[in-house]
């Protein structure tokens, strides 16, 4: 099986806020964004897996910035490490200017896939070679999360989780 660079997965969405996705403050909804998120970084991770996928776990939303009704959103997903059937996704989440066009970032998201096979079984797939320094900085990062993760649900014991240790050491 190949490996494949994160930029072989990266997804780009990019919409504008309408008012039916607003709260009362005319904001969008954090759920109209989460399911955003979800869209943009599912086909990341199909991109990367070239197989079916299913969300495993959302691990990390910041909802740093309201993202007013017609604004135009950005959401930026990219595979950031795989595992054995699994597949950390980073998501940025910007929004544009009206009259400058700069973008900021406007929120930010950690979450986890799974690739599967037509009945649902986990299947094995890529690993990921990061490229950019933020990249690589990202795949040293998702193995810690994982271990510690796997440590919160009792999955491995906290002396395994070396990568973890070393932050302390």
């Amino acid at each position: 099986m190949d490996s494949r660079t994160p930029s072989d997965s990266k997804t780009i969405l990019t919409d504008l806020v309408l008012p039916s996705e607003t709260n009362p403050l005319g904001n969008l909804f954090g759920g109209e964004l989460l399911a955003r998120m979800d869209r943009a970084a599912s086909i990341a991770a199909r991109r990367h897996s070239r197989r079916i996928v299913v969300t495993a776990s959302v691990n990390h939303v910041a909802f740093n910035r309201m993202i007013a009704l017609g604004s135009v959103v950005t959401v930026e997903a990219k595979i950031s490490r795989a595992f054995k059937t699994s597949m950390e996704v980073i998501i940025d989440v910007w929004i544009e200017d009206r009259e400058s066009g700069l973008k900021t970032q406007a929120n930010e998201a950690i979450y986890t896939f799974v690739a599967v096979d037509e009945q649902g079984q986990p299947v094995p797939v890529p690993q990921v070679v990061p490229e950019s320094d933020l990249e690589k900085q990202r795949y040293d990062a998702a193995l810690r999360r994982k271990q510690l993760s796997l440590v919160l649900a009792g999955k491995m014991k906290p002396a395994e989780a070396t990568e973890l240790k070393a932050l302390f050491i």
